[in-house]
């Protein structure tokens, strides 16, 4: 499962050497219901409110050296000390054990699966507003929240809960962004970058072409390393 190593690699690099590792405990924060909603007058402000950055990643890979085990990490301000509209980007770096995802169509729905865990995480006062189409990740704050003690290490600490719903998943870092000097176009381009390697492995499986002359995608196959041996192996 080398699929989004590279890419990983590249993520690891823009991430700050000042990040700190904050404290996780999954009980330390209360869940809501999904119909739970953060109306714009009890929030605080928002996470890539507005036209501000507002960035989501979710990366897997088998690698322990990737991802050693779980852990919260920050690079800018905390909650409780942000007071307005904020960049914002979260990455998700998920270990799963290797060869558990399965292969071809299966291996492609457990990918997908792990990337929808945030439609499937509602801490309280921690609203998720995800555009697929605009490729956009923001957050509304309540204000109630934020007075009870809410922080990216509680909601860190429940995201990371989430992904080990998956029987798969063997470790999770969770990456919290919110600096002004952070260089979320790079990101977000290597977040684009993942989802053509994925768009890939969904083409591979459809059977759409197999003649590597004709193929738009050949040049994500030939670049990514594990995609090549997929092809080839879907072809005998």
């Amino acid at each position: 499962m080398k699929l989004y190593d590279e890419t990983i690699r590249k993520v690891r690099a823009l991430l700050s050497s000042e990040k700190q590792q904050l404290p996780h405990d999954a009980t330390a924060w209360p869940s809501v219901s999904d119909r739970s909603m953060l109306l714009r007058s009890d929030m605080a402000y928002e996470l890539g409110g507005g036209s501000l950055p507002a960035l989501g990643v979710t990366l897997v890979t088998a690698s322990k050296d990737l991802v050693p085990g779980d852990g919260v990490f920050l690079t800018g301000t905390d909650l409780p000390e942000i007071d307005a509209d904020t960049p914002f980007a979260r990455i998700a770096l998920v270990r799963v054990g290797e060869d558990t995802l399965g292969e071809g169509k299966k291996l492609y729905r457990a990918i997908r699966n792990l990337e929808y865990t945030r439609y499937h995480f509602y801490p309280e006062g921690f609203m998720l507003r995800v555009s697929s189409s605009k490729r956009r990740e923001s957050v509304r704050i309540g204000k109630e929240a934020l007075k009870k003690g809410l922080n990216f290490a509680k909601t860190g600490s429940r995201m990371i809960a989430a992904f080990h719903s998956h029987p798969e998943v063997e470790a999770v870092e969770i990456h919290y962004v919110t600096a002004n000097g952070f260089p979320y176009q790079e990101l977000e381009t290597l977040g684009r970058e993942s989802e053509r390697i994925t768009g890939t492995l969904d083409h591979m499986m459809q059977n759409l072409t197999m003649d590597c002359g004709v193929c738009g995608l050949k040049q994500v196959c030939d670049e990514v390393e594990g995609l090549r041996e997929l092809h080839f192996s879907r072809k005998q």
